[in-house]
């Protein structure tokens, strides 16, 4: 009895063995690679799956997702003998797992090698410079050398990236100095350019402040040479109205030549006055003016003549042959008469001037009555 019930227990461990070798589980994105006696049988599909217990055997499990690798810095010489560090991405996917599992032992190493391979090709033929600024030139290049080589493998290489490129730390301070350098010269042209702009607007603002001024000078000069032109007008005109009205007051006083001879006499001492005079000629005109005072003396109402001749004998008129005055208008109107008579006197003076070309003194009021 007890013989039964220890097989009845391994028949049903047998059992379950059977059913837990029986029975596979593949998920999502997942591909399992069933061998039977060691050689493929079938690639296992996401879901429950069923095995031939004991015979059939999952070897590997692929994963069908898109897969990042990074792959440590790998040292590449340039085209000008420059040792520099480049760090990579590789971002592949598995399309054919049974490919993938029997074309290549490890596709990742294989990858691997094939980038640092390919990367020292291409940065073998750039130097430098155009190592550092053709980073994506560099990927589509490895991308596609990449694709095509993992292409038998079931391997799809869907892109590249470079993560850094390093040059030697020497080459890194060369390049910093450079590069400083660069920006100082980027700052003196600026800073030329700025004072050049700086020097042309303040030219343009002189230029535009001596138009202005020019402008205004000229502008005042029109307004000042037009108001002393008015002024002139003005005093032309003031003058012409004096002048006229001095002519029409002498001629409305009727003068004669007497007063012209008085004001002729009055202005000789002005004539003689003054430090640079040495020698005083006195007029020709002198006569004629003495000649024509004396007539127009000799006319006035109440004077003797004087009788022709060299010393002539005053003649005393009879008391009948007198005229007779009124009492208190006799000495009035011989005043009178006698300014008359000079006015007229300097008249006449005045006119034997101008006959004879020489300039007429100006008339002064005179000191004391006659």
């Amino acid at each position: 009895m007890e013989a039964f019930i220890v097989i009845l227990a391994l028949i049903a461990i047998l059992v379950i063995v059977t059913l837990i070798k029986s029975v596979r589980v593949v998920q999502q994105q997942t591909v399992g690679i069933v061998e039977r006696f060691g050689k493929f049988k079938v690639g296992l599909q996401p879901g429950l799956n069923l095995l031939m217990p004991f015979v059939d055997k999952v070897r590997y499990t692929i994963d069908m997702r898109e897969q990042v690798v990074a792959f440590p810095p790998q040292g590449v010489i340039t085209e000008d003998n420059l040792m520099v560090s480049i760090d990579s991405v590789i971002y592949f996917q598995v399309n054919d797992p049974v490919r993938a599992t029997y074309e290549i032992s490890n596709y990742i190493q294989a990858i691997e090698q094939l980038t640092m391979t390919t990367l020292r090709n291409i940065i073998g033929g750039m130097d430098l410079e155009q190592t550092l600024t053709s980073r994506e030139e560099i990927n589509e290049k490895l991308r596609y050398v990449l694709d095509e080589a993992t292409g038998k493998w079931g391997i799809r290489v869907n892109r590249v990236e470079l993560r850094s490129i390093d040059p030697p730390p020497s080459i890194q301070d060369s390049m910093e100095k450079q590069m400083r350098a660069d920006r100082d010269k980027r700052a003196a042209i600026l800073t030329a350019e700025g004072m050049r702009q700086s020097a042309v607007l303040s030219a343009e603002g002189q230029k535009q402040s001596a138009i202005l001024t020019a402008q205004g000078d000229r502008e005042s000069r029109i307004l000042r040479a037009q108001a002393e032109r008015e002024a002139r007008i003005l005093k032309a005109q003031g003058e012409a109205q004096a002048i006229t009205t001095v002519f029409n007051a002498i001629h409305a006083g009727k003068p004669d030549q007497g007063l012209l001879a008085y004001q002729y006499l009055q202005m000789l001492p002005s004539i003689a006055q003054g430090d640079s005079n040495k020698l005083w000629i006195i007029p020709s005109e002198i006569g004629k003016a003495m000649e024509g005072l004396g007539s127009a003396v000799g006319q006035i109402a109440g004077i003797p003549q004087k009788a022709e001749g060299p010393f002539p004998e005053p003649e005393l008129e009879s008391p009948a042959s007198t005229p007779e005055v009124e009492s208190g208008a006799a000495p009035d109107q011989a005043v009178a008469e006698a300014d008359n008579a000079v006015q007229e006197a300097i008249a006449a003076a005045q006119k034997a001037a101008v006959g004879s070309g020489k300039p007429i003194p100006p008339a002064t009021p005179p000191q004391d009555q006659v």
